[in-house]
């Protein structure tokens, strides 16, 4: 609608002498966002302690109670992580009126990046290598009381093999026990997703770095249907692949954007984050989120976010509110239905 209005404006004005003719030339990408969604933003919803400030956010998740919020934020700082904080907290809860209730894990990450809550409420937290390559590649399993219960990778490690990482991104569990992990974030590093089982053996990984159907660049976002589908925003290949739990590409969809974050809610609706896409980069789409059904990935709702910030994290609570985990502008945003 905005593009429909400009053209009708370039063209009135092109009449009236005001502009050359050429630019009432119907020359603007089509608007591939998708219908607008009725919500609007509340900013800073989830509070902080005094004293302490924001940094970024990727990893946002939901507990299982459906109210209350998880984020793996970056120890205030916008760049480094938590290399020179590391007296800091990096995961942190928040009840649903938004104030802090727990928080833990200080001097133990390097750069957060994703973060997961399975069904028995513990919580998974990747962590990535800054922008000054100070490397972390490593996942960690936390009791909801903040106690360490698994740990894949090596502190500060880098590789391609079955229980190393490079560039890791972001995890999810399915309904079986197994889980997947998204590994490759950074150019020149793994392109690919690895499946283990409960235990944490290693069963089987899949994809390279490039840009074809199954390929990535990078995997940046995991999520998970009810079936067991896996779904993996390709920020660079600017698509959302469905795969099978043995690998098989079901669906390539191309019509989330810049797909950075997902997330699955109970009923099956899809909310994937795009932060990137501009009229230069990926025509048609703008930054914001985009609701789809699984069934069939069909758009109907676009939730615009018109200010500067790079939105990679979203995760939806049982009421329907969406909130949005950003990694280049301090504060909490989330989106309530109108």
């Amino acid at each position: 609608m905005r593009h429909r209005k400009l053209r009708v404006s370039f063209a009135l004005a092109a009449l009236l002498g005001a502009v050359p003719i050429a630019l009432a030339q119907d020359d603007a990408p089509p608007n591939h966002d998708g219908p607008l969604a009725p919500y609007h933003v509340q900013d800073d919803w989830l509070k902080l302690p005094a004293g302490r400030v924001w940094g970024a956010a990727s990893g946002i998740d939901m507990d299982r109670d459906g109210k209350s919020v998880w984020v793996f934020e970056r120890c205030g700082n916008l760049d480094d992580g938590c290399v020179l904080h590391k007296d800091v907290d990096p995961v942190l809860k928040f009840d649903a009126n938004g104030n802090l209730v727990k928080s833990f894990g200080a001097g133990m990450f390097a750069y957060p990046h994703g973060i997961f809550v399975d069904r028995d409420d513990n919580v998974w937290v990747v962590d990535g290598t800054t922008k000054t390559h100070v490397a972390g590649d490593i996942i960690r399993e936390f009791s909801p009381d903040g106690k360490v219960l698994r740990t894949m990778g090596t502190q500060g490690v880098v590789g391609d093999g079955p229980y190393v990482f490079n560039g890791v991104s972001d995890i999810v569990q399915a309904p079986n026990g197994d889980f997947f992990v998204a590994d490759g974030h950074d150019p020149g590093s793994n392109g690919r997703i690895l499946k283990y089982d409960r235990n944490g053996k290693f069963l089987m990984q899949w994809g390279q770095r490039g840009s074809g159907p199954t390929d990535f660049n990078p995997p940046h976002g995991l999520g998970m249907d009810k079936e067991g589908r896996l779904y993996v925003a390709d920020r660079g290949n600017k698509d959302v692949k469905v795969f099978d739990q043995n690998g098989k590409l079901l669906n390539d969809w191309k019509q989330f954007g810049t797909a950075n974050g997902i997330f699955i809610d109970k009923n099956d609706i899809l909310y994937v984050a795009d932060s990137n896409s501009s009229d230069k980069s990926n025509p048609g789409f703008h930054p914001g989120i985009r609701m789809a059904h699984v069934s069939d990935g069909k758009v109907f709702g676009y939730i615009p976010w018109p200010k500067t910030g790079t939105l990679e994290g979203v995760a939806v609570d049982d009421a329907g509110n969406i909130y949005g985990g950003f990694t280049n502008i301090p504060g909490s945003h989330r989106f309530v239905k109108n």
